[in-house]
């Protein structure tokens, strides 16, 4: 029997484990595989190995693991291989493949481009912020540049720059601080960021202790989680984990 664990981030704050279940759930109805759980990297419950002991109770022989990622940075590359290294060593009868982050799509910019127009009718008018959680994985931050010079290529008109939340550079504070006050633009806000939390929270309270000249606007899109594209994309991701697990089994 085949099962598909999906592994989020984590996060303390209620509503983003709610959301990580729901997007996950519209996930499993495109998917056919018999047994599909979700889990958490850390911060929540329940965490990959007591999901695995789950699936394999309920008779899993095939596991393919997909991390539910925006990009391929630490915890894809290292924190969540050791996991499923340790669980490999407990159980040797089981076929374990690990799938890939979100990554650079072309599904994931449509999709920062459908908030950003239900945002405002006048995008124009604004210089368009990016701002992507931070890294300190070379990969990430480049992704995270194709990413923006795709957006870049939908928006001509527009200044379109990225900044972070945190462990790179430039730093969504002083960068936000810079447009708004010293150079005194209308500024929309695009959060690449999965679900609810602690920095969207911080993104909402740092905006709002700005004083506007008469005129200015801040204004702030809605994050990703709860678009489409996401779905259709941890679906394609599912299902190239099971393709390249049956041309490896064909190959042995």
């Amino acid at each position: 029997m085949e099962a598909v664990i999906y592994i989020c981030h984590g996060s303390r704050v209620k509503e983003s484990k709610t959301e990580s279940f729901e997007l996950i759930n519209k996930v499993k109805q495109k998917i056919s595989v018999p047994i599909q759980e979700a889990c958490f990297l850390e911060l929540q419950e329940p965490n990959l190995a007591e999901t695995v002991k789950k699936v394999v109770s309920l008779g899993a022989e095939k596991i393919t693991i997909l991390p539910v990622l925006l990009l391929t940075a630490g915890h894809a590359k290292v924190d969540i291989p050791e996991i499923i290294d340790k669980e490999v060593m407990k159980y040797p009868e089981i076929d374990f493949h690990y799938g890939r982050p979100i990554g650079v799509d072309d599904k994931m910019v449509r999709a920062v481009k459908d908030h950003i127009e239900r945002t405002t009718d006048n995008v124009e008018k604004y210089d368009i912020v990016f701002v992507g959680r931070g890294s300190s994985d070379l990969q990430a931050i480049q992704d995270t540049e194709s990413i923006v010079s795709m957006l870049r290529k939908e928006y001509p008109h527009n200044n379109i720059e990225k900044c972070f939340l945190a462990a790179s550079k430039p730093k969504f504070e002083p960068f936000l601080k810079e447009k708004v006050i010293d150079l005194e633009k209308s500024v929309l806000i695009v959060p690449y960021l999965l679900f609810t939390g602690l920095l969207i929270k911080g993104i909402k309270e740092y905006i709002e202790q700005f004083s506007l000249k008469e005129g200015q606007e801040i204004l702030l899109s809605e994050y990703l989680g709860h678009h489409e594209n996401v779905v259709s994309v941890l679906q394609d991701r599912v299902e190239e984990a099971r393709e390249e697990s049956k041309l490896s089994a064909a190959m042995d």
